[in-house]
């Protein structure tokens, strides 16, 4: 199982940024996804969840309304669209999913919020 992050960057307050998640090695279609993020001097939490077909979502308080995760089970890719975002923000974002009966993660992917 490989989680390959990318898209990651400097971003304006205010700005959008989208996150992808290139998955390989398993089934991807079969696996529910998620995006975790981990700021400096904090744990890491979870940000959004979407389940195999992409029917249900949930977000975190603090990005509901500002982010939308989504998948493309034909590119075995999931996504994170960021909106509105704020210096809160700033943290490495994560993908994630539960395969096999372990959890994999992908490497992460910097976000900076910053003007």
């Amino acid at each position: 199982v490989q989680l390959v992050e990318s898209g990651g960057g400097l971003v304006q307050p205010g700005g959008s940024l989208r996150l992808s998640c290139a998955a390989s090695g398993f089934t991807f279609s079969n696996y529910d996804m998620r995006w975790y993020r981990q700021a400096p001097g904090k744990e890491r939490e979870l940000v959004a969840f979407i389940t195999t077909s992409g029917s249900i979502t949930n977000y975190a308080d603090s990005v509901k309304g500002r982010f939308t995760i989504s998948r493309d089970n034909a590119k075995n890719t999931v996504y994170l669209q960021m909106s509105s975002v704020k210096p809160q923000d700033t943290a490495v974002y994560y993908c994630h999913t539960w395969a096999y009966g372990r959890q994999f993660w992908g490497q992460g992917t910097q976000v900076t919020v910053s003007s």
